[in-house]
Parts: C-alpha cells; sequence; structure tokens
C-alpha cells in the first residue's frame, strides 16, 4: 500500500466520525451473528426514536431529582446530617417535588415519568466506566464477546428512519480521556454486530456541520475519487487483515452511509449554523446545551437513536469528588434550559409522542455511604466526619441503592411518578427497585422490540436484555 493509498483511506475514514482505529478493531473482532432469534412476538411500538441524556461521572439523586431534608453549610456541621444540599421545589405535578435550579424542567414534568428507585449493579470496586458499560450494553464487563451498545441493538433491529442519516449518533464525549479511555472506548461500539451499526461520533456539537462536509483543502472532487480508490482498496489490505468477511463488509458500508450523508440534503440537519438565533441561545448552556439542540434538528431529519452527554471526565463534571455543591450547581446551569426546551420543542413540532427523552446517570451518590449499605466497598474520597470547609459540602461518595431516571414522551405515562426512597441516610431504594435489564426491557417495548430477543453469535444466543429475562416494567407505559 503506497502512500498515496494510505492518505486516500484516510481521507474517507476520517470523515466517517466514528470510524476511529480502536471502534473499528473492535467491530472487527466481533464475531458473525448469523440469526435474528426472537422468542415472543414483536410487540407495537409506541416510539420510533430514542435520545439518552447521558448525565455522565454518577448525578446525585438527593441533589436533583429525589430531594430530601436540606441542610446549608455551617463549620462544623455534621456529614451524616447532610442528606441534600439545595432546597426542594414544586414542579407542575403536585405530588412531585425536585431540586432548586432546575426550574425549568420543573414545569414539564407534568409531560414526563421519574423513576427515583433505578438501582445500579453490584460490580465490586466502583468505577465508572464498568458501570457505564453495564447501563450502555445491559451486560457487566468482562464479556467473551464484544457486546453492543444499546444504540447499536436499536439501529440493527429496527434500521434507519432516513437511509441518509446515521441511525446511531453520539454527542459530547471525547474517546481520548486518560485513564479509563479504553474502557469507555469499548461500549461506544456495535461490538458483534459490525461497524455500520456503530455510533456516528461527534465530540463537540459545534464541529457537526464540518464532519459531514469534505475539509476545505481537500474539496468535493478530490474527496469523491478518493472514496472510489478507498472502494478499490476495501477489498486489499489492510482491511483484509482483519476479522471475518461478515465484519470487512460491515465497515464497507459503514463507509457507503457515510459517503451517502456527506451528499445528502439532510447534512443540514448537522449544522448548527442554520438554527435561528433565539432558539439557538436557548440551549447555548455548553457543549450539553448544544448538544440537545442538535438532538432535536437529528429527530426531525429522521436519526433512530441519539445520545447526549454531558461527557465523563474523571473528577469533573458529575463526578463529584469534591466541592460536590459547588459543582452540582454548574451542572445543572447546563441541563435545566435544554432539556426542558427539548421537550417543549418536540413537543411542538408533533414528535413527542413518538419519541423518548430518557435522561440516566450510571448510580447515584452519597456524603457517607460507598456502595450499598448492605453491600458497602472500599471508600475512594475521604470525607470529614466534621464538615470545615465549603468543598467538604456535597456528594462525594458513589451511592448504587438509588438513582432517578426521568422519561418523556414515546408512550410513556404523562406526569408520573414511580418508586420511591427513604426519606433519611442511607436514602435507600425501599419501593419499586429497577434494574438495568427491566429499564431496557421497558424502553424495548417501547420501541417495539421483545425483550427476549436475540442474535446468535458463536452459536449462542445473546440477548437484548441479560438473559433474555428483562421484564417490562407496564406501571411506567401509558
Amino acid at each position: 500500500m503506497n502512500s498515496d493509498e494510505r492518505r486516500a483511506l484516510s481521507a474517507v475514514v476520517s470523515r466517517r466520525g466514528f470510524l476511529n482505529a480502536s471502534a473499528t478493531l473492535a467491530a472487527l473482532a466481533g464475531a458473525r451473528p448469523q440469526t435474528l432469534w426472537a422468542g415472543t412476538e414483536r410487540p407495537k411500538a409506541t416510539a420510533d426514536t430514542l435520545i439518552v441524556l447521558w448525565m455522565a461521572g454518577g448525578m446525585a439523586h438527593t441533589e436533583t431529582f429525589d430531594p430530601k431534608r436540606p441542610a446549608e453549610f455551617e463549620p462544623g456541621m455534621k456529614a451524616n446530617d447532610v442528606l441534600s444540599t439545595f432546597r426542594p421545589i414544586d414542579t407542575s405535578v403536585d405530588n412531585i417535588k425536585i431540586s432548586e435550579g432546575l426550574e425549568r424542567i420543573a414545569r414539564v414534568m407534568d409531560r414526563g415519568t421519574l423513576i427515583r428507585s433505578y438501582q445500579a449493579a453490584d460490580l465490586g470496586f466502583i468505577l465508572h466506566s464498568r458501570h457505564q458499560y453495564h447501563w450502555h450494553t445491559g451486560y457487566a464487563p468482562p464479556q467473551t464477546v464484544a457486546m453492543p451498545h444499546i444504540g447499536a441493538v436499536i439501529s440493527k433491529t429496527l434500521g434507519p428512519k432516513n437511509p441518509d442519516v446515521p441511525a446511531f449518533i453520539d454527542i459530547g464525549q471525547n474517546l481520548e480521556i486518560g485513564g479509563e479511555s479504553a474502557a469507555v472506548k469499548a461500549f461506544h461500539t456495535a461490538g458483534f454486530l459490525g461497524t455500520e451499526y456503530g455510533p456516528f461520533l461527534i465530540t463537540n456539537p459545534l464541529d457537526a456541520g464540518a464532519s459531514v462536509h469534505p475539509s476545505a483543502e481537500l474539496g468535493q472532487a478530490r474527496f469523491s475519487s478518493r472514496y472510489e480508490l478507498f472502494q478499490k482498496l476495501a477489498a486489499q489490505s489492510p482491511i483484509q487483515q482483519f476479522g471475518s468477511e461478515y465484519q470487512r463488509d460491515s465497515l464497507r458500508r459503514s463507509v457507503d452511509s457515510a459517503h451517502r450523508l456527506l451528499n445528502s440534503p439532510s447534512a443540514k440537519a448537522f449544522d448548527l449554523s442554520l438554527e435561528p438565533k433565539t432558539s439557538y441561545d436557548t440551549y447555548n448552556t455548553g457543549p450539553f446545551g448544544l448538544g440537545c439542540l442538535l438532538a432535536r434538528r437529528l429527530t426531525e431529519a429522521g436519526a433512530r437513536f441519539i445520545e447526549v452527554t454531558t461527557e465523563y471526565i474523571p473528577f469533573k463534571n458529575w463526578d463529584t469528588h469534591e466541592n460536590g455543591h459547588q459543582r452540582v450547581v454548574g451542572m445543572k446551569k447546563q441541563i435545566d434550559a435544554p432539556v426542558a426546551q427539548l421537550v417543549l420543542d418536540l413537543e411542538a413540532r408533533g414528535l413527542l409522542d413518538r419519541t423518548i427523552i430518557l435522561l440516566a446517570s450510571e448510580f447515584g451518590r452519597d456524603m457517607v455511604q460507598e456502595g450499598k449499605p448492605d453491600k458497602p466497598v472500599k471508600d475512594q474520597v475521604k470525607v470529614p466526619d466534621t464538615l470545615s470547609e465549603p468543598k467538604h459540602f456535597g456528594m462525594h461518595r458513589h451511592f448504587t441503592d438509588a438513582g432517578s431516571v426521568l422519561l418523556f414522551g414515546g408512550g410513556f405515562k404523562k406526569g408520573f411518578l414511580y418508586g420511591k426512597t427513604a426519606e433519611e441516610r442511607p436514602c435507600r431504594t425501599i419501593e419499586d427497585p429497577i434494574a438495568i435489564e427491566d429499564l431496557h426491557a421497558t424502553v424495548y417495548r417501547a420501541m417495539g422490540i421483545p425483550p427476549d430477543q436475540a442474535y446468535v453469535v458463536e452459536k449462542r444466543p445473546v440477548y437484548v436484555t441479560r438473559d433474555g429475562k428483562g421484564k417490562v416494567r407496564q406501571d411506567l407505559l401509558a
């Protein structure tokens, strides 16, 4: 392969944002999914699109959607007395209160379902990437095959809504994040399903428009000629050196899809400069807010699955190991207006009834407890029993016994509260606990996918929920 051929291959693949090297090789290493198998009849879908708003790093439930007795910082106060550092506020639903700083979300709560009883799995020593892998695939690592992201499952099973728009789009996560980057990359793939079902990765929403146009220095004519050269090279090295024929074909199809998008009018959906200023300004709280705006535009254009993340960066954003109260103040400013506006905009466009918006995090947080009260794990943060400085004030430990999930649209109930946690520490789940397999089963049900559907890989079925045993929580559905 000469230098011109290498440049040609690089030029085409680089335009496809989701074909970074790690994701590609992970997919190529997977086994061929031979057969689609479903033990039950496919249910009637109430939603066509799923938007996941990922609060990466561990969003404290008592500081957001499940407020408890509030406290204000005073030097000398006892850590065990602090359940929440924010006051509760009223919402548009009489029996639901959430935390101050989320006033705009409070006003649209009558459109949503609030789950307060999500329980993260017991995976031993708590590592964010392991719990994020578990949440996004439904399986705890490690696994004997490369497990697909929930977005890839939906992409493969349902196919694209618009053939010119990637079915699975991921917005906001830089995969070069240091110590846990390899683990975070591991679930940002389609795994054994093949590269064509993997995510179109957009690290920064402001760059989305440029990601679907040939670079100015390359130009359309040269890009087209390089694409043609890639097609010839695809049957040769280096692709032929990796994976099965199915996986190599899947990689080629993913590049074909990228090329089709580059020449489609649908590419305009990626360009935020085309959004009216008043709308743009409402969403512009930072990268996450603009990611929500991009998600709305892509939903209108026909994307099937979109994830927008506040971004997982160790010890930043929702990963509040220190100065938790003030950090959460900042995170609420990032999410409040964009989340509420996304709900309102989709509703105004007649899209909310067929679109699920799901806001979630890998686990909750607490000031005192690490893990679960009956299954504690090693403390990773030093929290003094007596608080002497504002930096000690906040939820700094990982809490896996309770977490909040917020759902709008797509067949879920409106103004509905599900689950309950204790009012005093430990603020654990005491009613209607829901694990990831049941949450996934319920979302899949709304998307028209049975929880015991499976793909046969290496002569065994791999189910879309763990062992096919996820239970649909009918109480959540309208």
